[in-house]
C-alpha cells in the first residue's frame, strides 16, 4: 500500500472521477463504483481501501463547502487542504458550484407539500460535531456565505418551496382562506422587506419568513443582511429565518426566531452566520 502524501496528480485524478460519479447520481443514471475504483487503482496505485477512503474525504469536502455529495460515501474528517483545493480547481473548470445549477420551478398542478421541520442545531442536546472546526475554515476559505447570497437561482427556488410549505400547512389545517392570501413578498414586490414570505399560523397570526437555503449540510453558514437584522428586531413576535439544507436531495429545515445572535454568531463580514 502506498501510504505517501497524495500528489495534485492523485487527488486531480480522484477528485475528477468522484465527480464524474456524481454528476450520473444526480442525473439518475446508474453507475458502477467498484469499476471506477479499479481504473483508479490501476491509474494512480493506490490500495481499494485507500481511494474509498479518500472519497470519503471528498464527500466531507463538499460538506464544508455546503454542497452535496454521494449517497455511499460517508464524509470522513481530518482531510488535507490539498485535496481542497483539488476539489476547487475541479470546481473552478467547470465553471459553475454544483449549487449554482438552475432549480425547476413547480406547476400549481405539482405544489410540493409540507417540509419536514426539525430542531436548530443550537437547540439539540448534543455537542457540536467534532468536525465543525475543520468545517467551518473550508466554507470561510470559499466564501461559501458570499456564494449561495450571489447564487438567485437557490435562493428564488428555496423561496417557492418555502411558500407551497406554507400553503400545505394551512391547507392541512383547514385554513384555505388564510393559504390564499400567503404571498411571496421578494418576488412582488422586491428584496427590500426584510423577509421572503408573509405567511400566517393556522389561528390567523402573522409569520415574516426569510429563508436561507443551501444545498449542504445545517451548519453551512449564512449572510444576514442589515435590513433583515433591523426587521426580525422590530418584529420579534412574528419574524422567522427559515433554513433549508439539503434542497438539492430531499430538502429539510428548522426555523430560527430572534434575537439571532442566541442561535449564531454574526460577524462583522456582512452579517455572516456561523453557528456555534
Amino acid at each position: 500500500m502506498n501510504s505517501e502524501k497524495w500528489s495534485d496528480f492523485e487527488n486531480d485524478a480522484i477528485v475528477t472521477d468522484y465527480f464524474s460519479m456524481l454528476s450520473d447520481e444526480l442525473a439518475g443514471r446508474r453507475y458502477n463504483k467498484a469499476a471506477h475504483n479499479r481504473a483508479l487503482q490501476e491509474l494512480i496505485g493506490r490500495s481499494k481501501g485507500s481511494i474509498e477512503f479518500k472519497h470519503q474525504n471528498i464527500s466531507a469536502v463538499l460538506k464544508g463547502l455546503g454542497e452535496t455529495w454521494i449517497n455511499g460515501y460517508k464524509p470522513a474528517f481530518n482531510f488535507q487542504m490539498s485535496l481542497v483545493d483539488a476539489v476547487a480547481r475541479h470546481l473552478h473548470h467547470r465553471g459553475e458550484w454544483i449549487s449554482e445549477k438552475p432549480s425547476v420551478s413547480f406547476a400549481a398542478s405539482e405544489a410540493p407539500g409540507a417540509i419536514w421541520i426539525g430542531t436548530p442545531p443550537t437547540m439539540q442536546n448534543t455537542p457540536p460535531p467534532n468536525e465543525l472546526e475543520q468545517m467551518q475554515a473550508v466554507a470561510r476559505k470559499f466564501d461559501v456565505a458570499g456564494r449561495d447570497e450571489r447564487n438567485r437561482s437557490l435562493g428564488k427556488a428555496g423561496e417557492e418551496r418555502v411558500l407551497h410549505h406554507e400553503r400545505a400547512i394551512l391547507t392541512s389545517a383547514g385554513r384555505h382562506d388564510l393559504a390564499r392570501k400567503v404571498r411571496w413578498v421578494s418576488q412582488e414586490d422586491g428584496d427590500g422587506a426584510g423577509y421572503d414570505i408573509a405567511s400566517f399560523t393556522p389561528e390567523g397570526n402573522s409569520r415574516l419568513i426569510e429563508v436561507k437555503t443551501t444545498n449542504g449540510w445545517e451548519r453551512t453558514p449564512f449572510h444576514v443582511s442589515r435590513n433583515e437584522l433591523t426587521v426580525a428586531e422590530m418584529n420579534r413576535d412574528c419574524w422567522t429565518l427559515f433554513r433549508l439544507w439539503n434542497f438539492s436531495r430531499e430538502p429539510r429545515a428548522f426555523e430560527l426566531h430572534p434575537p439571532l445572535d442566541t442561535h449564531v454568531e454574526l460577524t462583522a463580514t456582512s452579517f455572516q452566520a456561523n453557528f456555534h
